[in-house]
């Protein structure tokens, strides 16, 4: 038993380095933190990946890129600065290299995600979550969001949440939305003092923000 605990931790192991190798050789560390003991660079963490993304839709971005911060990432000396029209675009991969980057990008989690409640908000609960969102926490004022009428509006000071739905897992919005200090030690994000039935709402709220629902 004891053998075979030191090859499953060997192959562990074996498996971590070849992912961080995959990500490292398309040279992703250069403007991306890959693991918890690097400072902090010019574009999102990517070390808690595998928690925060799902891999259809990585799959997609890296094949064919699209902004997600029109402002910038906050580390960027040209955060809010400039044209949000000519905001750099991540650079694509060919299909070759895609399943192995989404592999490699989804093994990179941190410990201790909650459960996120994933049963559908009625029209009701959305209406007032949707309110909410805007108004009580104001998170439209930094996000880019769809309305309950399917339209575009928002600020661009944060990443956008059109799309929320097929990009982020409901596990790390609710984690996210709790305690982001877990993820991102200083950050813009304002850590909301939610009671836990609103907590799990906005996260069903957020999962139902999909680029399929623009009208």
């Amino acid at each position: 038993m004891k053998n075979l605990a030191i090859l499953i931790l060997s192959g562990l192991l074996l498996s971590a380095n070849a992912s961080a190798g995959m990500l490292e050789d398309r040279n992703c560390g250069s403007c991306h933190r890959l693991n918890t003991g690097e400072t902090s660079l010019t574009a999102p963490d990517l070390h808690y990946a595998g928690n925060k993304f799902q891999p259809g839709w990585l799959k997609q971005f890296l094949k064919k890129p699209e902004v997600i911060r029109p402002a910038g990432f906050i580390n960027d000396p040209e955060f809010l600065q400039g044209s949000t029209e000519n905001r750099p675009v991540h650079p694509s991969f060919p299909e070759e290299d895609l399943g192995g980057l989404v592999e490699s990008l989804m093994s990179l989690k941190i410990p201790g995600s909650t459960p996120a409640p994933t049963e559908p908000l009625s029209k009701g609960q959305q209406a007032k979550i949707k309110y909410q969102f805007e108004r009580t926490f104001g998170c439209i004022s930094c996000h880019q969001s769809l309305n309950l009428a399917g339209k575009v509006r928002g600020g661009i000071s944060g990443p956008s949440l059109v799309n929320a739905g097929n990009r982020l897992q409901a596990d790390w919005i609710a984690d996210w939305l709790s305690s982001p200090e877990t993820y991102l030690a200083k950050g813009r994000m304002p850590r909301y003092k939610m009671a836990p039935a609103t907590l799990g709402q906005f996260t069903r709220f957020i999962m139902t923000l999909k680029k399929e629902n623009i009208k």
